[in-house]
């Protein structure tokens, strides 16, 4: 696949609408090479948001996110080991979020990819949940229905989801991917039941590996396919805009910023090969050594990623 330029459009603040923004970190889609354009990262003034401006226009996205895209086919076959890790780990945290519903609960994976944590539910979890997913891409919808999963394709603002019918909904690794969080956000809110939750994990604009790479080569980045990047504050502030209670507003344990951090250095720098396929999702080593720092990272309410639990009061 070649690169090509992207049409590009300039945005504000998706949290309060100020364009007031300094440059962070300018990048490269170091990962998937899927452009040659060169992306600025800004933060806002006044709440801390770290976006994408300019960004690529949505005419874009089947460019941007490749057919090799990791969340497309996130398999034991191709990721072996790391993948039965990770599985692990997601289960458990995905069983503690479920702990407390009922026998019949109705669940939502928004931006669900291949169905990876669906999955993992429909084989971990109970038998009487009904689970279903949302995601933008046919390629995911495809891969997630080979699965026998129940996914929609589209967004919840556009599908028409019922109302006061969820009882968790949750997105992984998604918000940041979002043109407008607010409008996701409410609609979800809609579709929940009145005291339903919705759990969001996403990138920590205030972790240490941030600090570090900030200038270009933070794996959070993702260029140019992360639009939208948090701090605890923005992301409290986004969930209050849309009329969500915060419950709970922590930070997750998680290598991959750390690994791809120094991935997206190395090949900037133009390193050989065998050393950039140290740093990748299929890297256990370094995986795993930056899973142990992370840890104790954790401990200081400094992880890679956050966690909210917001709640429909």
């Amino acid at each position: 696949m070649k690169s090509k330029p992207l049409k590009l459009t300039h945005v504000k603040c998706c949290v309060c609408q100020s364009d007031d923004a300094t440059p962070v970190g300018v990048g490269e889609d170091y990962e998937y090479h899927t452009s040659a354009d060169t992306f600025l990262a800004v933060q806002c003034a006044a709440c801390g948001l770290v976006y994408l401006n300019p960004r690529p226009d949505i005419s874009g996205f089947e460019w941007i996110y490749p057919p090799t895209y990791h969340a497309f086919d996130f398999s034991e076959k191709d990721f072996g080991i790391v993948y039965k890790i990770r599985a692990r780990l997601e289960a458990k945290r995905l069983l503690s979020w479920c702990k407390d519903l009922p026998i019949d609960a109705r669940i939502l994976d928004v931006g669900c990819g291949d169905g990876f944590h669906l999955n993992l539910l429909k084989k971990y979890g109970k038998e009487t949940w009904t689970l279903e997913g949302v995601d933008l891409d046919k390629r995911a919808v495809e891969m997630a229905e080979k699965l026998g999963l129940k996914v929609h394709l589209g967004t919840p603002e556009t599908i028409n989801l019922p109302k006061d019918s969820f009882d968790l909904a949750f997105m992984v690794q998604t918000i940041e991917h979002v043109e407008q969080p607010s409008e996701i956000l409410a609609a979800i809110k809609n579709a929940l039941k009145r005291g339903g939750k919705l759990i969001i994990v996403t990138d920590n604009t205030d972790s240490l590996d941030f600090r570090f790479f900030k200038g270009g080569y933070w794996g959070g980045y993702h260029f140019p396919r992360h639009w939208n990047l948090f701090n605890q504050n923005a992301l409290a502030r986004l969930a209050e805009n849309v009329g969500f209670e915060v419950a709970d507003l922590t930070t997750q344990v998680s290598p991959v910023n750390w690994v791809y951090s120094i991935h997206n250095a190395l090949v900037d720098w133009h390193a050989p090969r065998f050393l950039i396929n140290r740093f990748t999702l299929k890297s256990t080593v370094s995986l795993s050594a930056f899973t142990s720092l992370d840890i104790l990272l954790q401990k200081l309410g400094k992880g890679a990623l956050l966690r909210v639990i917001l709640r429909k009061s």
